[in-house]
């Protein structure tokens, strides 16, 4: 294979390498690994989703990086990745949610949702003319009373989860996750193990550039900043008594 092979494969959208890979969609998913940090957490009672807001300057007002967004009553998502895309991929969701509203008078289920937006996807890679989008979306929601949590893939895959990160840091965020997680959390908890792990990902994250939402029966649910000062107290205490008992015991 001679160099022009290998650029065409690189640059077309909608080529497979000879080893079977897309290079875009892996470039796509470089772009969701360089956003912020946002995980979900599926409990017994719904779904909690939280993000890692991080402004690039002091004088960015940090209400307007929207990381975590409503879809319908009961459904909520987290994005990372490309801002632009990740909203366009955001108002897709939307869209389709009310129209299924009006369709058959009821909410769409998570797991539809999910597969019609990831079939979206899809077809940005193997369709001329486009490219796939360099976002990744966790989709969380309450379907027939019990919380299910989906992730999406720059390559139109859809994975449901108990509990995932996606974005910056997420081998550390998924390590505190799996390392946390149990079958019978309550909301409660899913907030606290949620702020647990971002703090576990990144000691130097404050406290205000944490958002949080929880997805319910009692619908879609933005957690206060009252409250996300107080699990962070929380989380930044436990942290650092870990790392205490971590330096007493190898000093001994």
């Amino acid at each position: 294979m001679n160099r022009n092979d290998k650029q065409a494969y690189d640059r077309g959208t909608s080529l497979f390498s000879p080893d079977g890979r897309i290079y875009q969609v892996e470039y796509a998913r470089e772009a969701v690994k360089r956003g912020a940090p946002v995980l979900g957490v599926r409990t017994a009672d719904g779904v909690v989703l939280a993000a890692l807001r991080s402004t690039p300057s002091d004088l960015m007002e940090a209400e307007s990086i929207e990381k975590l967004h409503k879809l319908d009553d009961a459904l909520g998502a987290a994005t990372a990745g490309h801002v632009a895309d990740a909203r366009k991929l955001v108002d897709f969701a939307r869209t389709t949610a009310q129209r299924e509203h009006l369709r058959y008078g009821e909410p769409i289920g998570v797991e539809t949702l999910t597969k019609t937006i990831t079939d979206n996807i899809q077809e940005s890679t193997q369709s001329g003319g486009t490219r796939p989008y360099g976002a990744s979306l966790l989709i969380g929601g309450v379907e027939n009373g019990s919380g299910r949590l989906f992730a999406t893939d720059p390559s139109g895959t859809p994975q449901e989860w108990k509990a995932v990160a996606i974005g910056g840091h997420r081998e550390d965020v998924q390590a505190a996750l799996e390392d946390g997680y149990a079958e019978d959390l309550s909301l409660e908890d899913g907030l606290a193990l949620a702020v647990e792990a971002l703090v576990a990902a990144d000691d130097e994250i404050e406290s205000d550039e944490l958002n949080l939402v929880t997805v319910s029966e009692a619908g879609y649910e933005i957690v206060d900043e009252e409250t996300i000062a107080e699990l962070f107290a929380d989380a930044t205490a436990d942290a650092e008594s870990d790392d205490a008992d971590e330096t007493g015991e190898s000093e001994e």
